[in-house]
């Protein structure tokens, strides 16, 4: 339970140095860099924006690179790819980077180019089908589509919107130019939008036919091809064969590099550690001859980044973190607590003086969370898969590790409360031995080892308001002692023992009233001493809080008023204590939604069909059954610790611990 010790440093080398002083830093990933002193006439920044700029684009290429070949040659990997991590390279694949980058930048980048010619080649085909389709109503035409006639004749090709006879057309000329006879209509296709038709008259007679035509609706078809057009269509479909050939001969040359994937994803990772570099060089303050870097440093990390450093010729100073200086913060836990780290962390990191509420939280998160879920076959699925996971891949990520973990302790919880509530896939046995053994069961066959929430769910609300009640006063004990950390013995006094005081006093006033009995069946009947205590507490506490909690005010009336509504906070403290019955609420949950899938597997009875049944109903219902009530637990386990918790002494706001690493996407460069 510790917030690690952060010291200031200032360096101060010869700039001729400091490229491999920032990448010896890079590499070390233990100092996060801060903004240095405002530039002047002697220290100022370096314009590393073109560099970081090509280094950007180079990130881009092969990562579009990457996408491409994965496009045509799919990476084959396994469906728990995600748990695996990044690959870890030696120091010298790094090296080799350095060497090669370029080379294998001029492989992505034709990559790139193959794709742009398959891409232009695709759309041109894709024109071409729809010139081809735009000219088959036409197939039937034995003459060129821009043919205009001969000399004595005028040959006028075209179309008519909807779908109209040949009648129709003789009908429409003959209308509108009852002299004409020489002339000649076919059609030679049709659909629901136009009518496809050629038409021939005497030269002489043409404008009066087209006059005629256009009347009804006659147009010039936009596409004139010089061929027929059923030799057309054979020119572009032979084109098209072309094309595809090309395309299918482009794929196969970037299929050919799928060998190189690994490289690709090196490289891609040292471009992007090199603009990571040159944007730190641009905030670098930098004279003619030396360069000024701050930042921040674990304690435990200094001596070894000093010795890194020794090599080169350098000041190194360590400078006192102001008072009002927020410093980030790196949590620092045993194996069991560092699991949930990742709960802190989204609430918020302990802002400065803060104590890391971490370890503490974490018991009461796993301890909670298992009596949410409270199924002891979930507990031993989620804790057994989460145990493999972490034993399986070494690699994952960090923050996806400390997850898991929390997971498999969790499962370990949900398995004991499951044990104590007699609750394995809820009352799967029972059921099972019923229906398809032919026992007799009028008793669970394997008996809570406490009792079975179901059967007494007003004992396990009791439980859970008892539970709540030992959560907040753990945080309201957290609160105390970082006043006696701090000194504070006054608001010690004043602002956590008063309402020890007073809501112990209430807490044994109310058990034994008849109120209390009736909801939790129970009888509670003190020593007349105890009552007395208790009463004496609850009026200390009340007075205490009403006479003190507005200490800093000098205005009598405002500090009674003041006091007045902080004791009027008693109602927050009910309604917290009453948020833990979704203790209850997710406890049954579970239970209930398990027995009914038990209970539907079951309705077909004792045969083949039956069992077959049973097996697929009982193993998707579960699976489902486990799945929303993990997330539900995992939800408002975290709500229980954010705000009834956590409210009651911690604020968060610090922030992160973000070093200047080698941030890479898809490998580790291990150091020498």
């Amino acid at each position: 339970m510790a917030v690690l010790q952060m010291r200031k440093i200032n360096i101060c080398g010869l700039r001729k140095d400091r490229k491999s002083i920032i990448e010896t830093l890079q590499s070390a990933g233990v100092m996060e860099l801060t903004k240095t002193a405002d530039e002047d006439s002697v220290f100022q920044k370096m314009d590393t924006l073109s560099y970081r700029q090509v280094f950007e684009r180079n990130v881009l290429t092969m990562e579009q690179a990457l996408e491409v070949l994965h496009r045509y040659a799919p990476e084959k990997t396994s469906m728990f790819a995600a748990l695996e991590g990044k690959d870890i390279k030696a120091a010298e694949e790094f090296r080799r980077m350095e060497t090669e980058c370029e080379d294998i930048l001029k492989v992505g980048k034709q990559i790139l180019d193959f794709e742009k010619n398959i891409s232009e080649r695709k759309a041109n085909v894709i024109k071409l089908e729809s010139q081809i389709e735009s000219l088959t109503p036409w197939l039937a035409l034995d003459i060129p589509m821009n043919c205009r006639g001969t000399k004595r004749s005028s040959v006028m090709i075209g179309t008519i919107q909807g779908t109209v006879t040949l009648d129709q057309i003789y009908e429409a000329v003959a209308n509108k130019a009852k002299e004409l006879e020489a002339f000649d209509v076919e059609i030679l296709g049709a659909d629901k939008d136009q009518t496809c038709m050629v038409a021939v008259c005497l030269k002489e007679q043409a404008g009066e036919l087209e006059d005629a035509l256009r009347s009804y609706g006659f147009a010039r078809p936009s596409q004139l091809v010089e061929e027929i057009p059923s030799v057309q269509v054979e020119v572009w479909k032979k084109k098209i064969e072309e094309f595809e050939l090309e395309i299918k001969q482009l794929e196969d040359s970037i299929r050919q590099y799928e060998g190189r994937r690994e490289d690709f994803k090196q490289v891609a990772d040292y471009y992007r550690i090199r603009s990571d570099k040159y944007s730190v060089l641009g905030e670098l303050l930098q004279s003619k001859k030396t360069f000024l870097v701050t930042g921040y440093v674990p304690e435990k990390d200094t001596v070894s980044l000093e010795d890194k450093l020794n090599r080169y010729d350098l000041a190194f100073e360590y400078e006192e973190i102001a008072e009002d200086e927020e410093p980030p913060v790196l949590l620092k836990n045993n194996a069991f607590a560092e699991s949930a780290e990742g709960v802190t962390a989204s609430f918020g990191l302990p802002a400065k003086g803060e104590m890391d509420p971490t370890s503490v939280m974490s018991i009461c998160y796993v301890f909670l969370f298992g009596l949410m879920l409270s199924d002891a076959a979930y507990g031993f699925i989620v804790s057994l898969a989460c145990f493999i996971a972490l034993k399986k891949f070494k690699r994952m990520d960090s923050g996806l590790r400390k997850s898991l973990k929390l997971f498999m302790f969790s499962g370990l919880s949900t398995l004991f409360w499951g044990i104590l509530f007699g609750g394995y896939f809820g009352d799967a046995v029972d059921i099972i031995a019923k229906t398809f053994l032919g026992k007799e069961v009028t008793a669970p066959i394997i008996p809570a080892v406490w009792f079975i929430p179901l059967n007494d769910p007003m004992k396990l609300l009791i439980y859970s308001m008892l539970f709540g009640t030992i959560h907040l006063y753990l945080g309201l004990a957290m609160k105390g002692y970082m006043l006696l950390k701090d000194k504070k013995y006054v608001d010690f006094i004043c602002d956590v023992v008063l309402w020890y005081f007073l809501l112990t006093g209430l807490i044994f006033i109310l058990l034994p009233t008849e109120l209390f009995s009736s909801i939790s069946q129970m009888n509670f009947v003190f020593p007349p001493i105890v009552n007395m205590l208790a009463k004496g507490a609850a009026i200390i506490g009340a007075v205490g809080i009403l006479f003190m909690s507005g200490r800093s005010s000098k205005n009598p009336a405002l500090r009674i008023a003041l006091g007045a509504y902080d004791l009027y906070n008693i109602t927050g403290w009910v309604s917290d204590v009453l948020s833990y019955s979704r203790l209850l609420a997710l406890g049954l949950a579970t239970g209930v939604i398990a027995s009914v899938i038990n209970q539907m597997g079951s309705m077909v009875g004792n045969s083949v069909l039956g069992m077959i049944v049973f097996v697929i109903v009982f193993i998707g219902g579960h699976i489902f059954n486990l799945g929303i009530n993990v997330l539900g637990a995992y939800v408002h386990t975290c709500r229980l610790q954010y705000v009834e918790f956590f409210g009651k002494f911690y604020e968060g706001g610090g922030k992160m611990f973000e070093p200047f690493r080698r941030n890479t996407k898809y490998v580790d460069f291990k150091e020498d």
